[in-house]
């Protein structure tokens, strides 16, 4: 089993990209191949699909991504293409949420995915991407949080703010962007 590929975009297509390392060029199936630009050197982290009459490679930008998507396809009635488009509407930590927060209708909302099949995936995977979703915090950011909380703001008012900045900064820069949306 593949875990990443570096290499660089040669074609875009609606549902892949092709991937050139070294002359072999990889075609790979990823939820956004628009995020990717031709010429680009990129790391592409992989899952590899094999039937009996396929042999596909399934691409992601962060190993995160791919983690998700291991656990998708391991809900009865989501296959690859199906989880695949899961990952194509929102970020990572906004599609963990929302399983963990039981929203059926933000689930809904994916082409593929019926009320039966959101209700299993949050039957499925409830609870079991809390984890994941803590090795997603960043220490500066947590760090700046406890500054706010410090400062005398309400937690709620600083988780409030925190989902709203998309940046990677270091503390000083998450206190001052947070700073700056409080004050608003």
């Amino acid at each position: 089993m593949y875990s990443y590929i570096k290499g660089i975009v040669v074609k875009l297509n609606k549902d892949h990209i092709i991937l050139d390392n070294h002359g072999i060029g990889y075609m790979v199936y990823v939820a956004n191949p628009y995020a990717f630009k031709n010429g680009e050197e990129v790391v592409v982290y992989l899952y590899q699909h094999i039937r009996e009459d396929a042999n596909n490679l399934f691409g992601f930008k962060s190993e995160d991504a791919r983690d998700l998507f291991l656990k998708l396809i391991h809900v009865k009635g989501i296959g690859p293409k199906t989880a695949l488009g899961v990952l194509a509407t929102a970020e990572v930590d906004k599609i963990i949420n929302a399983i963990e927060e039981g929203n059926i209708s933000y689930l809904k909302k994916v082409p593929g995915i019926g009320a039966k099949a959101a209700q299993q995936i949050i039957l499925d995977l409830q609870g079991k991407l809390v984890l994941q979703t803590e090795a997603i915090k960043n220490p500066d950011m947590e760090e700046a949080k406890e500054v706010l909380k410090a400062l005398g703001y309400k937690p709620k008012e600083v988780d409030t703010v925190f989902d709203k900045i998309n940046e990677i900064m270091d503390t000083n820069g998450y206190v001052k962007k947070a700073l700056s949306l409080l004050v608003k």
